[in-house]
């Protein structure tokens, strides 16, 4: 599931973070893991990958982040609000500097007319900074969404 693009991608993004002393921190949803995954599926990563939050469910994402359960249930656990919490939650529970918080609709099934599968939100938040948050809507079967999350949770994370 690792994709080799991403993989070059991860690798220009742990040196830049050694070369600037950052840790990194992931609170993911839909791709269940993949972020850290990828970034840790690269010898020496522990320097820069501080931890990795797996939030699948609601309960998780108040338990281990502290999302307020009235948030997800006023905005629903895809959408901006709640990914924005998320990344605030990397950061708070952990001493990571930067932060990247994924939610979306892999599919094939559970999209909406509101929330069509394929939507995702990011959020990005740098310790000391304000978060940054990007709507997507990507094309594909499950496995193409996550992969595309991966590849743009990097991005993100080389632009914080």
């Amino acid at each position: 599931m690792i994709d080799f693009s991403n993989l070059r991608a991860a690798e220009a993004l742990l040196a830049a973070c050694r070369a600037a002393g950052l840790t990194i921190a992931t609170a993911e949803s839909c791709t269940g893991g993949l972020i850290a995954g990828t970034l840790t599926a690269i010898a020496g990563s522990s320097d820069v990958v501080e931890r990795g939050f797996v939030t699948y469910s609601n309960a998780a994402k108040t338990e281990l982040l502290g999302v307020p359960a009235d948030l997800i249930a006023a905005h629903g656990a895809v959408s901006e609000p709640v990914v924005r919490a998320m990344a605030e939650g990397a950061l708070a529970h952990s001493p990571a500097d930067l932060a990247v918080a994924v939610t979306g609709v892999a599919g094939p099934a559970g999209g909406t007319p509101e929330k069509p599968v394929g939507l995702v939100w990011f959020g990005v938040a740098r310790r000391g900074g304000r978060v940054r948050t990007e709507r997507r809507v990507f094309a594909g079967d499950r496995a193409e969404v996550r992969r595309a999350c991966v590849a743009e949770a990097i991005r993100l994370l080389e632009r914080a």
